[in-house]
């Protein structure tokens, strides 16, 4: 008769993905939001994890918590595991829609960068479905379920679009009254609330001696600040590739020439590298349309 012994317990695997990321992030907080669950969800399945293993993961103190010798030891594999699990789980998600391409984004680039181009992607593509998703910070994506990110980052070596150029921007109304960078100091300088040191940073190099800052309302969404410029509530600090449209149309107008550009660039990269497919297409055409756009813009 054969002998058939109890197969050991696995260890819960949510419980060892609340692990990887707190160890990773060195924070309970942190890995809650990153996997979308509340801290006290981690705490359970940490303990959890501890109990069945009768050890130690985290040293807990007043300031959060710190990965134990084991668990430093062990994290390297589980990082490398939970990449390889999400990167598979895309691999799946691509077979079965080869034709669905998800952008993650800032909100405003979604809506005045991203927003005024699909139609003539579609037109060049109709048969590739494009799904975008807006969101404060760049996904992982050996993790999340996106295949292109598009986002301003600092000192980009590879995957920039153009650069951030920043310069005040306002209706054709109130650039009548602007005669001179000085007279900003007597403007509504309104802004978004994430980019309130534009003011500061044009002012530096623009106009050496002019402080400036926003002295108007912050608002949480850059496209709402932009609507409102239009509007005439005041001048806004333009970031070029949010209002471009807005400039061509004439909504909005650059009262000065003196534009300053940020060590940030707009950039666009994909989950892994992509030869052929409706991946390479979407990136490649909103790469040759950016580099269109310039170039009309130089002429």
């Amino acid at each position: 008769m054969p002998v058939a012994p109890p197969r050991p317990k696995d260890l819960p695997l949510n419980a060892l993905r609340a692990f990887e990321a707190a160890a990773r992030l060195q924070s309970f907080v942190l890995a809650a939001g990153e996997l979308g669950v509340t801290p006290g969800a981690i705490t359970a399945h940490i303990k959890g994890l501890e109990a069945a293993l009768a050890a130690p993961l985290f040293i807990r103190h007043a300031r959060g918590v710190a990965p134990t010798p084991l668990a430093r030891q062990v994290l390297p594999g589980f990082v490398a595991g939970f990449d390889a699990l999400g990167q598979a789980a895309q691999s799946l998600r691509d077979a079965a829609a080869p034709q669905h391409v998800h952008i993650a984004t800032l909100p405003a680039l979604a809506q005045l960068w991203l927003s005024p181009r699909l139609p003539g992607l579609r037109a060049v593509a109709p048969e590739i479905e494009i799904s975008i998703t807006a969101m404060e910070a760049p996904p992982n994506l050996k993790r999340a379920p996106y295949h292109l990110c598009l986002f301003y980052q600092n000192n980009p070596a590879r995957d920039a679009l153009e650069p951030d150029e920043i310069f005040p921007v306002c209706a054709p109304s109130v650039a009548a009254q602007l005669t001179s960078p000085a007279a900003l100091a007597d403007t509504l300088r309104i802004s978004d609330a994430v980019w309130q040191d534009d003011w500061a940073l044009w002012a530096m190099q623009a106009a050496p001696g002019l402080e400036l800052a926003a002295n108007g309302p912050a608002y949480s969404l850059y496209a709402l600040a932009v609507e409102e410029a239009v509007n005439g509530a005041g001048v806004l600090m333009g970031h070029a590739a949010l209002v471009e449209r807005h400039l061509q149309s004439g909504a909005l107008v650059a009262p000065f020439a003196a534009r300053v550009t940020l060590p940030r660039s707009l950039c666009l990269w994909a989950a892994r590298p992509a030869q052929g497919g409706a991946v390479a297409r979407v990136a490649d055409w909103l790469r040759a349309a950016t580099q269109a756009n310039a170039a009309s813009s130089a002429i």
